[in-house]
């Protein structure tokens, strides 16, 4: 019979885990700088590949009204990024509810510091996003990198680390798994589908959204003395 850890005690992270974390967000750091500069330096192929594939699928989204409108609906409401940051919320209340605090407060400054960024690099980038004589939505701001891309990624993320740290069992794992891949493909696909991203605004997004998860749980820690909950 072994004793339930208390509330306020949060499970950490195994150190292998933190280590595979710190490696993944290293090599992130290479493919995600690199495109920023490339798109910064608006290099010819990467302009070239993004205005072929936009102009194929902004075709299709004018041909194929139907799958257009159920796109602007599943990126609008959705997969829009205040929907994926109020599942974050949720999760933030569930824990600080269970007392885990610190934890809270991990995930709630992760996702503003990804909105931080992201809103950051769309300034200081500035890239504009594609013009259509006959456009099917509309959207605001720079195009990169695609905060939505961003968002769903990083929110995705967190809620699947959250997952794995309390244990979740295979079959809701395996749901969690399922329903992020395809939110976080999803949403990228429907903003290239609709015409307001480049391409390479919605890999940018994939990359960075990622990048800034394996940087959280990476230097994500624990105050001495916190352990894992074990059950009876």
């Amino acid at each position: 019979m072994h004793s339930a850890a208390p509330l306020d005690s949060p499970p950490s992270p195994p150190r292998p885990r933190k280590s595979r974390a710190a490696l993944v967000a290293a090599v992130l750091c290479v493919p995600s700088l690199l495109l920023i500069l490339l798109v910064e330096l608006e290099w010819g192929p990467l302009g070239t590949l993004d205005g072929d594939i936009a102009r194929t699928t902004h075709r299709w989204a004018v041909a194929h009204d139907g799958l257009t409108h159920a796109s602007r609906i599943l990126t609008d409401w959705v997969w829009d990024p205040w929907t994926m940051r109020a599942l974050c919320a949720v999760a933030v209340a569930w824990l600080a509810l269970r007392g885990a605090y610190r934890l809270a407060l991990w995930i709630a400054a992760t996702c503003a510091v990804g909105t931080l960024a992201q809103q950051g690099l769309k300034a200081a980038v500035d890239k504009p996003r594609p013009s259509w004589p006959d456009p099917v939505d509309s959207a605001h701001f720079a195009a990169f990198p695609s905060g939505h891309a961003m968002t769903a990624t990083v929110a995705c993320g967190l809620l699947l680390w959250l997952l794995r740290m309390y244990g979740a069992g295979p079959a809701v794992w395996r749901t969690g798994v399922t329903v992020s891949v395809v939110s976080v493909v999803g949403v990228g696909v429907t903003r290239i589908w609709n015409g307001v991203h480049w391409p390479s605004d919605v890999v940018g997004g994939w990359l960075l959204g990622a990048l800034m998860v394996a940087l959280a749980i990476a230097t994500y820690a624990h105050r001495p003395g916190t352990h894992t909950p074990e059950t009876t």
